[in-house]
């Protein structure tokens, strides 16, 4: 075999090496005790586990934004970035969320509601309730995230009727062993666990055993008149505790069905009729603890469509997330531990939140909005993760092709501003970062005057990222049936017009405004066709380099007040004021803001200096732009316009310099060739007329 194939050693090993060491290890109840006051948070509760959880895969903190962004989220270190997310609004979302998890860590107040996913369809909520579950998984795998139950043993030797097969019982709700010991030995423990304990909340456990786990604890204690330690001793083992979704350990997703098939015991467990024949009906080991609550214990429930269960099944949430308490049939109330989490849709939230017999339940829960995203270069990513996570052809996505089909979603979600001087494509660039100097747009009122207007929230209703996804993959497809290399924004819109009405999310009464949002998309895409053919007819690298310099070099003079050396004479002379507004003026900026742009220039290429980095204007986008735009002007009169209005009259050399300055742009020689005819023509006529 060579060294690229796996062996079944190789693999097995890896796969041990994976695993907590202690993972099928057994210790005595004493153990634990050492172990736990050793390390106190092993005693968390599922909000300070979670919690901690969150800050364990690290963080960074957004100033601008005055939020934490969670790396789980925003990289994704265990799947290499595959399941990233994108958007300011969206780590805003996954901010808010962790927020509440993390005030229920302390006990204040969260740690008894629902924490409610609220958002359109393709929002990005069910993604990332997944993703909280899969790190939580991986989490208790680890030696930080560890946690412990323990499991009943040698029964049989002192309970009579004791099923053989019961013989060893591991806890049916995975308790913390410490609910072992009586409360007011336990709080003795507790107080001395937080006097060591290193973090931003206090270990609490006031939880009695499950009616089953309390049941042998009495029969035990009875048998050794009441000697705790022989009980423990003798009948206790401590095991690892792992989450795992697909065992129903610590996680579990709850989905609502057929309204006649739904049934409280899916959440809070059944009568185990296999053992009724052997304890009877009224015996707590008759009792089958395979509830979704049960199950969830000491981790996470996730309740997808959540609010899509009938009122009658939703009652069961009220003393599960107030009393912290569960009330399966026929048994006393059972003590949970878990971060309930929910998700619905916008329909079936307005219809709950209107209904006066759900008060109790709408105040037991704390809503999270995650809204579609609103940047557009931000959705454009989700579409390229998209792409990466599948099996796409060899097909060159051409520039700007994602970005425009996020515009079109974004355009579809922001609200209409009320000022006359921003209209919907400009607050949708401001929103993606696009505010030049001097622009009079303020985002913060935008979006302000946007929540006002919006029903829930801004980016709460619109087009959804699976239509954009699933148009973008058929022009794939449709591409490559016919043999086209490339994916051009103009296949993709010509799919989001056809199937627009196709689409069962997107109303009817919406239908005629998205067709003017995509003719405006349109445009935009023709705009930057022209500005991507207009570089490559006049792009000299080496050119703007030396203009940038140039412009540098007197924006220095002029802000030192000083004078600069003439490259022809050599002679000092005052700083060119005519080369530097040629220049200032392309990006127009006008002649009472040129000295903020001056500085503002300055202070980034002196910035970059301390930074050991050389001066590239390439590395400022509005630098950039002016001194393109200006070798452009500079450059416009020698070159062949009638030859992009008649394919005639192209000569080859000259047609092969352009395609290629496209190709440098990350077009493929086909797709440069078909925005030389899409927009080549346009360039020319403007120029031409001028």
């Amino acid at each position: 075999m060579t060294g690229d194939i796996e062996t079944l050693e190789e693999l097995s090993t890896d796969y041990k090496e994976s695993m907590p060491a202690d993972l099928r290890e057994t210790k005595p109840f004493d153990w634990y005790l050492e172990e736990v006051y050793e390390e106190p948070k092993i005693a968390r509760n599922a909000h300070q586990r979670v919690a901690d959880m969150f800050d364990y895969y690290g963080t960074t903190y957004d100033e601008t934004e005055g939020m934490v962004e969670y790396r789980l989220a925003s990289e994704d270190p265990l799947n290499d970035g595959e399941n990233t997310f994108y958007g300011k609004v969206i780590h805003q979302s996954i901010h808010e969320f962790v927020n509440k998890v993390k005030s229920g860590a302390r006990r204040l107040g969260p740690e008894r509601r629902i924490k409610l996913l609220l958002g359109p369809v393709g929002s990005g909520k069910s993604h990332f309730d997944k993703q909280v579950r899969r790190y939580f998984e991986d989490y208790t795998l680890r030696e930080d995230g560890r946690m412990y139950t323990f499991r009943w043993t040698n029964l049989c030797d002192v309970i009579q009727d004791q099923d053989p097969a019961d013989d060893t019982v591991r806890s049916p709700m995975n308790q913390d062993p410490l609910v072992l010991l009586p409360l007011e030995q336990r709080q003795r423990v507790i107080d001395d666990l937080n006097e060591n304990l290193d973090a931003p909340y206090t270990i609490q456990n006031e939880q009695a055993l499950d009616p089953e786990s309390e049941f042998y604890m009495d029969r035990l204690l009875a048998y050794y008149e009441d000697d705790l330690q022989q009980v423990l001793e003798n009948h206790i083992e401590i095991v690892r505790f792992v989450a795992d979704e697909n065992k129903r350990q610590g996680l579990e997703t709850f989905e609502p069905k057929d309204k006649k098939n739904q049934d409280e015991t899916e959440l809070t467990g059944d009568v185990n009729y296999s053992k009724i024949a052997i304890y009877g009906e009224s015996d707590p080991r008759a009792f089958d603890y395979s509830g979704a609550f049960c199950n969830a214990n000491r981790g996470i429930f996730s309740g997808e469509e959540l609010l899509k269960l009938q009122r009658e099944f939703l009652y069961d949430f009220l003393h599960a997330t107030q009393e912290q308490t569960i009330k399966p049939k026929n048994n006393p109330r059972i003590d949970i531990d878990q971060v309930i989490v929910g998700r619905t849709n916008m329909p079936e939230y307005k219809d709950k939140k209107g209904d006066e017999k759900m008060e109790a339940f709408n105040d037991r829960t704390k809503r999270i909005d995650f809204p579609y995203v609103l940047s557009y270069e931000d959705e454009a990513q989700i579409y390229e993760k998209m792409l990466n996570n599948a099996d796409v052809p060899d097909i060159n996505v051409e520039p700007h092709t994602l970005e425009m089909a996020g515009l079109f979603g974004v355009l579809t979600r922001i609200e209409e501003p009320d000022t006359e001087t921003v209209d919907l494509l400009s607050k949708a660039k401001a929103y993606n970062g696009e505010i030049d100097e001097g622009d009079d747009i303020d985002v913060k009122k935008l979006r302000e005057e946007a929540e006002g207007k919006a029903e829930i929230g801004e980016g709460m209703v619109g087009v959804s990222p699976r239509f954009i996804g699933d148009e973008i993959a058929e022009a794939i497809m449709d591409s490559k049936h016919r043999q086209r290399g490339f994916l051009s924004p103009l296949t993709v819109f010509n799919f989001f017009e056809e199937n627009l009405e196709h689409h069962g999310s997107i109303p009817e009464e919406n239908f005629e405004e998205y067709y003017r949002y995509l003719e405006t998309v349109r445009e935009e895409y023709r705009e930057r066709a022209i500005e991507d053919v207009r570089h490559a007819l006049a792009y000299d690298i080496d050119e703007i380099q030396r203009q940038g310099e140039k412009y540098m070099d007197h924006v220095m003079a002029y802000i030192d007040d000083d004078t600069i050396e003439d490259d022809l004479t050599g002679r000092e002379q005052e700083p060119d004021e005519t080369f530097l507004r040629s220049v200032e003026e392309k990006l127009a900026i006008p002649e009472d803001r040129k000295e903020d742009f001056r500085q503002e220039v300055s202070n980034w290429v002196s910035r970059r200096a301390r930074e050991g980095e050389a001066f590239n204007p390439q590395d400022n986008e509005r630098l950039r732009r002016a001194l393109e735009r200006k070798l452009w002007e500079d450059k416009k009169h020698n070159i062949n316009f009638s030859a992009l209005v008649s394919a005639n009259e192209f000569d080859d050399d000259e047609r092969s310099a352009w395609i290629d300055a496209l190709i440098e742009q990350g077009y493929s020689e086909s797709g440069a060739k078909e925005v030389l005819e899409f927009a080549g023509a346009e360039v020319a006529k403007a120029e031409m007329e001028d």
